[in-house]
């Protein structure tokens, strides 16, 4: 992508899981930023990848677990996800994350 310039209205919303959608905001090799809504309830599943990432809470309440800890976080919070430790949330209050990884996913791009 590597473009100045992401305008909301010119990205799309893929479905991730039931409750569960991103949109793809902007990326280039080093950086991505997506943005992940949230319906009450929505599970985000456990998992892992070989990417740093950093979750931004914009509106919304998650019960998130990162390597076996749990915490829950509201607007404002952010959290930071070292490579390969396994994390995910529900939401229990909908709400939407920014999520930031470094290098890019290119296993989001790849999908399309």
């Amino acid at each position: 992508m590597n473009k100045p310039f992401a305008f909301a209205e010119d990205r799309n919303f893929e479905t991730v899981s039931e409750g569960v959608k991103r949109k793809i905001l902007a990326y280039g090799d080093q950086l991505m930023a997506v943005e992940v809504h949230f319906e009450k309830d929505a599970v985000g599943a456990l998992h892992s990848h070989p990417h740093t990432q950093l979750s931004y809470v914009l509106e919304g309440e998650f019960e998130f677990e990162i390597n076996g800890v749990k915490k829950v976080v509201k607007k404002g919070d952010t959290l930071y996800k070292m490579p390969n430790l396994v994390h995910g949330c529900k939401c229990t209050k909908k709400g939407t994350l920014l999520d930031i990884f470094t290098p890019y996913r290119e296993d989001f791009i790849n999908k399309k």
